[in-house]
């Protein structure tokens, strides 16, 4: 099992940027993907990025370029720098970890762009 908290979420303008912790409550390294994923009110769940136990990065292509997603493995921590945010970008942003198959999600954080 793993627990996961996000912070970082707020209020900025188009064009603007914000980076997204997630922390989580054992060694990273031990998890097989992490994730960062987004959900507005009546849509589904969908990824913006995420990263492999070997380092491999996937991404939205509708954030490709503007977002980058890293880790820190002595910290336990998954990064989303967020760079030129469009007010499409508003969402609650969760963390995700898959574990063998089994998926732990953290509680989120709401980002808000304004136009």
């Amino acid at each position: 099992q793993v627990q996961l908290v996000e912070s970082g979420g707020g209020l900025v303008q188009a064009g603007g940027s914000l980076r997204l912790v997630c922390a989580a409550s054992r060694n990273i390294f031990s998890i097989n993907v992490m994730g960062w994923y987004r959900q507005v009110p009546g849509k589904q769940r969908e990824l913006v990025a995420s990263i492999s136990r070997e380092g491999i990065t996937n991404y939205a292509d509708s954030v490709k370029g503007r977002f980058t997603i890293s880790r820190d493995i002595a910290k336990n921590t998954v990064y989303l720098q967020m760079n030129s945010l469009k007010p499409e970008d508003t969402s609650a942003y969760y963390c995700l970890g898959n574990i063998l198959g089994v998926e732990y999600w953290g509680k989120g954080t709401l980002v808000t762009v304004s136009s």
